[in-house]
């Protein structure tokens, strides 16, 4: 012992180390399910974030190359699909056919990853146009709507209103129930 006495030595006694490991285990219990869902919300922002900048940067290129730049999921032959959930390309359009096609020099701008496994993103048309005044080319006067819902969180929905102008507005929470809602009060769904 190196000319130390007993009473110098200290530690944990058993009963000491099971209460705060009883402790650490309910503390652990109550913060899990929250993290769980707090890691969900932050997944869905980043998506609705990322998807926002994609409308912007496709409004703002259709303003300044005064060309038609397109928004979609391509599928085969380069021709924009209704499936949202993969990869989504803004490229100029020139022809305004939803078809890329770099042999009439049309130009991809950017590219968005596909969604998370089991998340749906929803949109009521193949693509979304802008044309060169930054307004949406064909649009009524409500606009469309991008909808994203999480796997099985399907109350941590947000989404994307495009008026007939061009400009997006990300959804909120309007009546503090904590589910997004348009500016119309209709709580946002995927079917």
């Amino acid at each position: 012992m190196l000319g130390k006495n007993k009473d110098s030595l200290r530690g944990f006694t058993l009963v000491e180390l099971l209460v705060t490991i009883s402790i650490l285990s309910i503390t652990m219990a109550i913060a899990i399910p929250n993290l769980s869902e707090f890691i969900v919300k932050l997944r869905v922002n980043n998506e609705i974030s990322n998807l926002h900048r994609l409308l912007l940067t496709a409004r703002n290129t259709a303003i300044t190359s005064e060309l038609a730049v397109t928004i979609c999921p391509l599928g085969n032959g380069n021709v924009c699909t209704d499936d949202w959930e993969n990869e989504i390309t803004v490229f100029t359009d020139i022809d305004n056919d939803g078809i890329y096609e770099p042999a009439a020099n049309e130009r991809i701008i950017k590219v968005k990853d596909a969604a998370q496994t089991g998340d749906k993103l929803q949109y009521s048309q193949s693509r979304l146009t802008y044309v060169a005044t930054g307004s949406l080319s064909g649009a009524t006067a409500s606009g469309p709507r991008f909808s994203y819902c999480p796997y099985s969180h399907s109350t941590l929905s947000r989404g994307i209103l495009v008026s007939a102008s061009g400009r997006a507005y990300v959804t909120a929470d309007i009546d503090g129930d904590n589910k997004d809602e348009d500016r119309n009060g209709n709580e946002i769904a995927c079917s």
